[in-house]
């Protein structure tokens, strides 16, 4: 018999559980964190550049080709795409479990079969794959404190020295600057241009021809003449650097031998490379990066990892520039895990007070507070093996789980208890009668169980994807709660118990005493009200479909969502002027957010993107995230 073999071997059977508890306890510093399931299904997104465009020239020479290309590529489920003023963004949604890596690198080659068609200025940027989340983790902020800095010194500062080393923090998928860094800026004068006979072409040709980085050789390079036994680098000048360097690009040599310079026909100066995109913190002009996670990633030490590494650059940062992080959504992942785990705890305690109560036996009590928790870890086994998170649904499953793993171990120790105190056996030759009787129950139960919530895991679409995490998670803990009744819980019981003179019963006297004749009465008072209702079946019928009419009637009023809601601590706002907006327009929209949400004195930070929605990009769209002080 499987149980008798772990009675004559006790020590086999913690070593087990030991083994369980080690595996468990490395499983769980492994399982990524988040708060839900990953519902949404798997998506890349790519990203195409070309300035100057319109959404229309950017949908008919970008964003077509490349959708054409891709349709057809493995496991689609469907895309859809958005084209701005000078950016186009294609979303492709893959059914669930595809794998990212590979789909990306066959976007990858797709995108370059259809290159050769694509504009130059979009070929030369690049069209960017990414897979990422698209809601952000957090948002860091650089802002200058006493004001001597301005957004695109800050947003330079930002691009230079801290978007690449926060990239690569593990699990962030996507670090977006919201701000623009120092570019060369030519304003071109129309009524110039035509006065000289040029054409914008004419002067960007002449820039780009001018504006180069040449490779100009090796005086005395091999082979050298005989006799040299020097050899030097040629060093020219390389790129232009200031305003006054590229007005004197020459745009035209005249006939009469004068030249028309840049200068001529524009105004040169160093200003925003991108002035359609900056943010604001507080009302005041901040670079902000928007952090995305990555896939799998857990969201809280991702978190912690990028506030250490900005700990770190902060260091080097020059005097005028502080930063903060005025939006971030683990905050609540962390609060919400805690009160789970608080609540599992509390499940534990009151599950051992009430076997106290009702066994009367410390050490009776204490066997299924052993396999209880041995169980439970033995779930978080389970969830890295299958490639779950440690969320709320799997910790509310544990919680749930928790009476239904102590039922096979209280089971076990009562049936014991009962034959040492009917027939005065030894605990172990107890423990040996008491497994032949009730084995097939604690298997029939644990089938019985299996069966209930294995059918929730097949469910199709976003509710299947929830709940099966959910069911997997409880049928997991029941399957180690099974195999613990059979082997852990017996060899405790073998070890642990004392015996008992045949016909003992409960202590008579004290509070243990009083509750068992309080619960006689409260038993047998009960009873008597069965037995009340059911001799006035009739009537009793009449209130009990009386109470079901009222039940459905309350179920149909309820409202329905597809996550209960909650206050995570922040607000999220979006910002949609007309089509036809312009930023001065969408400005006064953006002020007048601010200041409601200054004067609300739940409001902690606001961070407003301007330019940038989820809704689109342009003049017209903003962003702003709120974040509210802390719940206490």
């Amino acid at each position: 018999m499987f149980a008798k073999f772990f009675i004559d071997r006790p020590v086999f059977a913690w070593v087990i559980a030991i083994v369980i508890l080690l595996a468990g306890a490395l499983a769980v510093r492994q399982l990524p964190v988040a708060q839900y399931p990953e519902v949404a299904p798997p998506a890349l997104a790519i990203t195409a550049n070309y300035p100057g465009a319109s959404a229309k020239v950017m949908e008919d020479t970008v964003v077509a080709l490349i959708e054409q290309e891709m349709n057809g590529i493995e496991n689609l489920l469907y895309m859809d795409s958005a084209s701005e003023q000078g950016i186009g963004t294609i979303n492709i949604t893959f059914r669930t479990g595809t794998n990212l890596d590979i789909a990306s690198v066959e976007a990858q080659n797709r995108i370059k079969r259809v290159e050769a068609r694509l504009p130059d200025d979009v070929r030369r940027l690049g069209v960017t794959v990414t897979k990422t989340r698209r809601n952000f983790l957090m948002f860091i902020t650089l802002y200058s404190p006493d004001k001597s800095l301005q957004r695109v010194d800050l947003a330079s500062y930002t691009a230079a020295n801290l978007l690449d080393p926060v990239r690569r923090v593990p699990g962030v998928g996507e670090a977006q600057l919201f701000g623009s860094e120092y570019s060369m800026r030519l304003w071109m004068h129309p009524e110039k241009l035509n006065g000289f006979r040029l054409t914008p072409g004419e002067v960007i040709q002449a820039v780009r021809a001018q504006n180069v980085q040449l490779a100009v050789g090796e005086i005395n390079q091999a082979p050298a003449q005989p006799g040299m036994e020097y050899a030097a680098a040629i060093v020219m000048r390389g790129r232009l650097s200031t305003p006054e360097e590229f007005g004197n690009i020459v745009v035209r040599a005249q006939p009469d031998g004068s030249m028309v310079r840049v200068r001529d026909v524009a105004r040169v100066e160093l200003g925003a490379q991108d002035y359609n995109i900056n943010a604001r913190l507080d009302g005041q002009p901040t670079a902000a990066i928007g952090i995305k996670l990555q896939p799998g990633a857990n969201a809280l030490d991702t978190a912690r990892a990028v506030r250490a590494k900005m700990e770190e650059l902060a260091k080097f940062f020059p005097s005028g520039i502080a930063w903060d992080v005025p939006y971030d959504t683990t905050p609540f992942i962390d609060i919400s895990i805690t009160e789970v785990v608080k609540t599992l705890l509390e499940a534990i305690f009151l599950v051992f007070i009430v076997m106290y109560l009702f066994l009367e036996n410390f050490r009776a009590t204490l066997i299924p507070t052993i396999v209880v928790p041995v169980s439970l870890v033995g779930a978080a086994v389970g969830l890295y093996t299958m490639g779950y998170s440690i969320n709320v649904l799997t910790l509310f499953a544990m919680v749930l789980a928790i009476g239904i793993v102590v039922d096979d171990a209280i089971v076990v120790v009562e049936n014991v208890e009962r034959i040492m105190s009917e027939e005065g056996l030894p605990p172990k030759e107890a423990t040996r009668k008491a497994m032949g009787q009730i084995t097939g129950a604690v298997i029939g139960i644990t089938t019985v169980l299996v069966s209930v919530f294995i059918p929730l895991a097949f469910f199709p679409g976003a509710v299947g994807i929830i709940y099966k995490q959910f069911s997997l998670t409880m049928v997991v803990s029941i399957l180690f709660s099974a195999f613990l009744a059979l082997s852990l819980t017996p060899a405790l019981a073998a070890t642990f118990l004392k015996p008992v003179a045949a016909g003992h019963h409960h202590a008579k006297r004290g509070f243990f005493g009083w509750f068992n004749r309080s619960f006689d009465k409260t038993s047998r008072g009960y009873s008597s009200v069965v037995s009340h209702l059911v001799r006035r079946g009739g009537r009793y019928m009449i209130i009990y479909l009386a109470l079901l009419a009222g039940l459905g009637y309350l179920y149909l009023r309820l409202p329905t969502s597809f996550l209960p809601s909650e206050d995570q601590g922040y607000v999220i706002v979006n910002f949609q002027a007309p089509s036809d907006a312009t930023v001065n327009r969408t400005m006064v929209a953006i002020e007048a957010a601010e200041k409601q949400f200054a004067s609300e004195p739940a409001v902690a930070r606001i961070v407003t993107v301007r330019g940038f929605s989820f809704f689109g990009q342009g003049q017209n769209a903003a962003l702003a995230f709120v974040t509210l002080k802390d719940w206490s």
